[in-house]
């Protein structure tokens, strides 16, 4: 049985595979619970977040 997920729960899944650190029980647990809409949105929101730090962190480095 499927249980239902919220985004921020998918949100969590993608912040640990960006790191690269999730153990396998906790991958198998996002699998059956959390939506594949939920995860690709997650992702972009994700990449969104991190491409912008990185632009912030040059754009402060190249200004001093």
């Amino acid at each position: 049985m499927k249980k239902n997920s919220s985004f921020w729960q998918s949100m969590k899944a993608v912040m640990w595979g960006f790191l690269g650190v999730r153990k396998k029980s906790g991958l198998q647990e996002d699998v059956t619970s959390l939506s594949f809409v939920h995860i690709i949105i997650a992702g972009v929101v994700g990449a969104l977040i991190f491409m912008a730090t990185l632009l912030l962190i040059v754009k402060v480095v190249v200004s001093h």
